[in-house]
Order: structure tokens, then sequence, then C-alpha cells
């Protein structure tokens, strides 16, 4: 979470902005069902799994609840 607290001696007023850098607010977020989504900030991922003695492999981007975060974050 950010905060900016900005003050104006002439009014002797104060305001406050509040950025939380999750995963909702990242311009790498494609949002997929309710609070979930993808992250694209970079190529999706392989993953194997096997059904009925057969192997199949497709790629994925990871998925990520809207209030996860990580240290790519970029604002929309």
């Amino acid at each position: 979470m950010e905060i900016a607290i900005e003050t104006n001696s002439t009014n002797k007023t104060m305001s406050t902005t509040t950025t939380t850098k999750a995963c909702a607010s990242c311009t790498h977020w494609k949002t997929q069902a309710s609070g979930q989504g993808e992250c694209r900030r970079n190529a999706p991922q392989l993953i194997t799994f096997e059904i009925d003695d057969d192997v199949k492999v497709e790629s994925r981007f990871p998925t990520t609840a809207e209030d996860d975060w990580c240290g790519e974050f970029e604002t929309k």
C-alpha cells in the first residue's frame, strides 16, 4: 500500500490518497471470474497432466486473486 499526504499551508487543508498495489489494480491483470484473474506479466506457463493414460500439455497464465500482489506491479 502506498500513502501520499498533501498539505496546503495557505488553506490549512490536507488530503490523503491511498493506492493499493494489488493484482486488480495492475495493468498486467485480466479478470476471469469473481475475485480471480490471470497475471499476464510473463508468457503463459506449460502445464502437464495425465488423463486416462494420456499426457496432456496446455499453456496457461498464472491465476491470482484480485488482492494478491507481487514486485512487478504497474498501475493501469
